[in-house]
């Protein structure tokens, strides 16, 4: 069994607070191109129903293989690139094809229906995010296999390109721009639903997406190009030859999936180190984590550097355990500057030989250190990370000093809230504190 851990980047906003619109749009747009494929396959009969099969089947097997990436998102890369070379399919052996847009969809459609009847089959219960990713990706992928047979194959069946003369090298080119306009198509639809879902700011998702082309993404475009020029040639033989090379690489991305499961793994087990030696209060790094993700969410950080500061929120409390007696409830934003800044800087040594990306032990070395530098100015220097952080972790500190005196829990918000805030610009960061301000009062209101 595949090993699995917890999501980063913290818990999803509650429903809504990303906007419901987005996913509801471009479902309604899906489900209105999926009726039109449908309806006019159906009426007009299937065109090449031999060829038409050998890429359902084929879709319908990429699609049952799927990849995790960062940040739970699922991909199906065979699926993808055999969607692709079906809408930009021409000739097949030197013969004119005649399969049209409409019927792209419906084959796109009836593929990714059969995979997921067989997921259905397969079904762990619990698992209503990742039913919500699949959905996600069988609209997107009718949405973005619609745009790029829209874009070519008016071109090819009404002979624009035989009028151009768009031969050789020209019609390779001629592919590899609607591939690539394709992948940016995909890339800003995921971007939109992964904001919706998650609450992540859209530039971030966008830029998330973006970065994540060069890999699975560059792969998937070439393979779907280089099948519909190979099959010109070779026929429908060219579908396993030119994909095997990407179930290759889709085994590589899942041993780095199991990779990045365990290295999850670890940092869980070190979190508790503290809460188990009695250094910290149950579910405090947990809680500090949390936190530091909506934080990371509302200012706008994508979902690599999300994890990053998951993984170091964990751990922020590492250093702990080279103290001789505990702190009370462990609350160290109540301690000396410069014991805070010792603390911090032990546990960043010890993030530094347990193999977890070096980032997150400079996020725990800095998160004491203060907003400002010996000269008086800001210190630009100061990860954003070790600032949010510092604030999430005094936040709690102040929460669990709160309710030790017995206030009660809204109450005990707005005083840690008063208390960050007459700190705020010498300790900690104006813009953090006011994050956190924005953060809570959507928590409050109701509904």
């Amino acid at each position: 069994m595949r090993p699995r851990v917890r999501r980063p980047a913290g818990p999803p906003r509650p429903p809504g607070s990303g906007g419901r619109w987005p996913v509801r749009a471009v479902y309604g747009a899906a489900g209105a191109l999926l009726l039109a494929g449908v309806g006019a396959t159906l009426l007009q009969g299937i065109a090449e129903p031999d060829v038409a099969l050998v890429f359902l089947a084929l879709i319908a097997l990429g699609e049952s293989v799927r990849i995790t990436l960062p940040g739970d998102r699922e991909q199906a890369p065979i699926g993808a690139a055999a969607s692709l070379a079906y809408a930009l399919l021409g000739p097949l052996r030197g013969l004119p094809t005649s399969h049209g847009v409409l019927q792209v969809v419906a084959v796109t459609a009836a593929g990714t229906a059969i995979a997921q009847l067989g997921q259905v089959t397969r079904r762990r219960r619990g698992r209503p995010r990742a039913d919500a990713v699949r959905w996600d990706t069988a609209a997107r992928r009718l949405l973005t296999v619609g745009f790029a047979a829209s874009v070519f194959q008016p071109l090819y069946n009404g002979g624009i390109i035989d009028r151009l003369a768009l031969g050789g090298p020209a019609y390779g080119v001629l592919l590899t721009v609607v591939a690539a306009l394709s992948a940016l198509c995909d890339a800003t639809l995921a971007a939109v639903l992964h904001r919706a879902r998650t609450g992540l700011r859209l530039p971030a998702s966008l830029e998330d997406e973006l970065r994540a082309l060069p890999g699975i993404g560059s792969a998937i475009m070439a393979t779907g190009m280089l099948v519909s020029l190979a099959a010109g040639e070779v026929g429908l033989w060219a579908l396993p030859l030119f994909c095997a090379p990407l179930l290759l690489a889709q085994v590589s991305f899942r041993r780095a999936a199991a990779a990045r499961a365990t290295t999850g793994q670890t940092i869980a087990s070190l979190s508790r180190a503290t809460e188990v030696a009695g250094y910290t209060p149950p579910g405090h790094a947990r809680r500090v984590a949390d936190t530091a993700c909506e934080l990371g969410r509302e200012l706008g950080l994508g979902t690599r550097d999300l994890a990053l500061l998951e993984y170091a929120a964990l751990m922020h409390d590492i250093g702990q355990l080279s103290l001789v007696e505990p702190v009370p409830d462990g609350a160290t934003a109540l301690l000396p500057a410069a014991e805070q800044q010792r603390i911090a800087r032990l546990g960043s040594e010890v993030i530094r030989r347990t193999g977890v990306p070096r980032q997150v032990a400079e996020q725990v070395a800095r998160l004491a250190d203060p907003c400002h530098g010996p000269d008086g100015g800001y210190d630009r220097t100061l990860p954003l990370a070790a600032r949010i952080i510092r604030v999430a972790n005094a936040h709690d500190d102040l929460l669990t000093a709160a309710r030790s005196r017995g206030l009660p829990d809204p109450a005990g918000r707005l005083e840690a809230l008063e208390r960050l805030r007459l700190e705020r610009g010498r300790v900690y960061d104006p813009r953090v504190v006011e994050a956190l301000a924005r953060v809570g009062s959507r928590a409050r209101e109701p509904g």
